[in-house]
């Protein structure tokens, strides 16, 4: 069936189908836009939060390593992503090691290199490099905090500068 404009039933059912589905999405974008300041706000709460927590994790490992500790020679093998670094070390037992989640705190380690490596007694898959701690992660973590509160930041009271002049 065809109606004079060249449209067929099966078109407007698309419409109909479209059209519903706007009514049903339109009051969501609404809220989103109407929150999108504090909405914005969260994301930088969230990414503080986050880094907050990736620096109380490294601290709970560090501690772990600090009460067993043992020291070994690690290989950094092939394999490593930028993600996780993977090594191999041999634990006092004899055993050779790789841990699955790889090397804490790997910044500047080369494939083939040998470095010191720290381990848990009791878990050898809590393995560090010698000499570095937690502490060595806290700075680039707040640069990036820091970064992403200069972007957000003024975004978010410009967003809530421009709904307040919109209400006005």
């Amino acid at each position: 069936m065809t109606t004079g404009a060249g449209t067929s039933g099966t078109g407007t059912q698309r419409t109909r189908a479209a059209d519903e589905l706007a009514s049903l999405l339109l009051p969501v974008g609404r809220a989103i836009v109407r929150r999108l300041p504090e909405i914005v706000a969260g994301v930088a709460v969230l990414v503080s939060v986050l880094a907050v927590l990736a620096v109380a994790g490294a601290t709970f490992d560090d501690r772990a390593i600090a009460a067993n500790p043992a020291v070994s020679q690690a290989e950094v093998l092939d394999g490593s992503t930028f993600v996780r670094t993977l090594v191999r070390f041999t634990v006092a037992s004899g055993e050779a090691v790789v841990p699955e989640g790889g090397i804490f705190y790997p910044r500047g380690l080369q494939v083939g290199q040998s470095v010191a490596v720290e381990y848990d007694v009791t878990n050898p898959d809590l393995v560090r490099v010698a000499g570095r701690s937690a502490l060595d992660g806290v700075l680039p973590l707040l640069a990036g905090v820091a970064v992403v509160w200069a972007a957000l930041l003024p975004l978010a009271i410009w967003l809530r500068r421009r709904r307040a002049a919109a209400k006005s």
